[in-house]
């Protein structure tokens, strides 16, 4: 008897240390494309798409469709934060003032942009290496593997699912994850 006690004492206190040291999407601070500090939280009750973007890349007239989603759904709980990385063929070269210059002259960007970090290698980003570890998220491994690939987060700062690359923002997937709640 008291060793199944000390074992479920073991699993309990085990439990409650990993439930204690997983974050949630809430609590990462970044860094606006402007150099304002960003904290997460401010998203709470809101889905989010978190997109790593780049300016010279095959998928960037995604920022049209990106725009477009914002705006249409931006004052129904959603959010888009873009995320320039350079970490493919070195398709983000700019600064973050050249890289907003163009998001804004080219696209009329609206939606949140965030100062250049990298989204893979070792010097990954805290919030990727969240939202790329199922040890952290709790959903899945989904390693970026290219420029606009889409994280989709709840209203509960939980991750839901992953959109790659090539699925479009206004991919009928999307647009129903949005909706509906």
């Amino acid at each position: 008897m008291r060793l199944i006690i000390i074992f479920l004492s073991f699993i309990f206190m085990t439990s409650l240390s990993e439930a204690q040291s997983k974050k949630s999407f809430y609590d990462f601070k970044v860094t606006t494309i402007d150099g304002k500090p960003f904290d997460m939280s401010s998203l709470k009750g809101k889905k989010v798409m978190v997109v790593n973007v780049a300016s010279k890349c095959g998928y960037t007239p995604q920022y049209a469709q990106l725009e477009e989603l914002y705006k249409k759904y931006q004052d129904k709980n959603f959010v888009i934060i873009g995320f320039p990385a350079n970490n493919f063929l070195s398709q983000e070269p700019g600064t973050n003032a050249e890289i907003k210059e163009f998001c804004t002259s080219k696209y009329n960007v609206t939606f949140p942009m965030m100062a250049k970090i990298s989204v893979k290698g070792s010097d990954m980003d805290s919030l990727y290496i969240w939202l790329t570890s199922r040890s952290l998220n709790g959903v899945t491994d989904a390693a970026v593997k290219w420029n606009f690939q889409k994280f989709l987060i709840n209203e509960k700062g939980q991750l839901v699912e992953v959109i790659p690359s090539g699925t479009k923002p206004t991919d009928d997937k999307i647009i129903n994850w949005i909706e509906n709640k």
